[in-house]
């Protein structure tokens, strides 16, 4: 089975674009080229803010260091791919592998293919979700461009994203062109920074395809057809198939984990950050943009953290669920050696498979909770500053 049968294919093509994807070519060039192109936009994003922080409203402020954030992290996410491309290779090659074995059984093709297919319509969801957030949230500079392009107004040559620019955008042409440039961008990076959550979505979907083949396993092993012709060897398949499980899951830890640190912190201002600027935008003339504009990408940062607190949440679940069909299996009426080799494996299957937020803390539900309330904790305080 090739290597490009295991990932869905949009999140394949992103992360070609930008260099992730192994055997991609010019990977060089590919990181480079955005690397260098994310710093200069940080640069005037970032020198914008710092140039204009004296004159902002406090709500401005808000709105457009939530939008500069965003862009910060989505820069950490693609530098921390970079460096684990080995761990991300070795992950691959693992859901290969597992492609190539799952053609043994019926059952062990249908939860394959199954997740795969979940997997495949989330991301293209994703797509079509992060897709629109940039389009409501460009639809008042869109709207304006073509409504008023021809006025000379300085003040009203406002940009998608705000930026400190080192020439004029006074001239039409000029202004036309970075805001067909700054969309673009726009589209491509927040598509890639749904379709890295859904690339996570898709590991954690096919690991759970392969603890249920697991489970089955254990179950059809045991089963009182089976007992007496049970052999040695097919005992060793079922423990090595947990290993591997174990193995993929350290991976996708070590992938991950980092990427959910920054996001548990991260993620919990921008939220608190959308969710003031809409709340402070009621009321006023202009509330109707600024509610469009913020209110799908306040839903976006939400869902990431949603999945990756979902994701650490449905690891943790399906790895118990191993003890619990080892323990419920005929293991007690075979033979001595191999009721001891399930009780070790029921006793390893204890010690949870779970996605850490930097080594500190599990990803759960519970926090995703957590998040949600300290969010609302810093609107509250903002509100009341305001």
């Amino acid at each position: 089975m090739k290597v490009q049968n295991t990932v869905s294919q949009t999140i394949e093509i992103w992360l070609r674009i930008f260099g992730i994807w192994p055997n991609t070519s010019c990977v060089l060039f590919r990181r480079l080229f955005w690397s260098v192109a994310l710093a200069i936009e940080q640069i005037f994003q970032y020198r914008y803010v710092v140039r204009n922080f004296h004159l902002f409203d406090f709500s401005e402020m808000v709105d457009v260091l939530s939008a500069t954030m965003a862009y910060t992290i989505f820069f950490i996410k693609l530098v921390i791919f970079w460096f684990k491309q080995r761990t991300f290779n070795r992950i691959l090659m693992m859901m290969a592998i597992d492609w190539e074995k799952c053609s043994t059984t019926k059952f062990n093709m249908f939860a394959t293919t199954y997740n795969a297919k979940l997997s495949q319509r989330f991301a293209n969801m994703t797509v079509i979700f992060y897709s629109t957030a940039v389009i409501l949230f460009s639809s008042n500079i869109l709207i304006r461009l073509a409504d008023d392009g021809k006025s000379s107004n300085v003040s009203t040559r406002l940009l998608i994203l705000q930026m400190d620019l080192p020439f004029e955008i006074n001239q039409r042409f000029v202004y036309e062109l970075i805001i067909i440039a700054q969309f673009l961008h726009l589209i491509v990076c927040s598509d890639a920074i749904g379709l890295l959550n859904a690339l996570l979505i898709n590991l954690i979907l096919h690991i759970g395809g392969q603890i249920d083949i697991l489970r089955v396993n254990l179950t059809e092993i045991f089963s009182k057809k089976k007992k007496n012709s049970l052999n040695n060897f097919i005992v060793e398949e079922v423990i090595k198939k947990h290993q591997k499980i174990i193995i993929f899951s350290q991976c996708i830890e070590d992938l991950y984990s980092y990427i959910a640190l920054v996001l548990f912190i991260s993620d919990t201002l921008i939220i608190c950050c959308l969710g003031f600027t809409i709340v402070t935008s009621v009321g006023q003339p202009d509330a109707t943009k600024m509610i469009i504009k913020n209110i799908l990408f306040y839903l976006a940062m939400n869902m990431e953290a949603f999945i990756f607190c979902f994701a650490g949440e449905y690891l943790s679940s399906k790895s118990k669920s191993i003890g619990d069909a080892a323990y419920d299996s005929l293991w007690y009426e075979s033979d001595s050696r191999d009721s001891q080799v399930i009780q070790f494996l029921i006793m390893r299957s204890q010690n949870q498979l779970t996605i850490t937020i930097g080594k500190i803390m599990n990803l759960s539900l519970e926090r995703f909770g957590s998040i949600v309330k300290a969010s609302a904790s810093y609107i509250s305080v903002l509100l009341a500053m305001y």
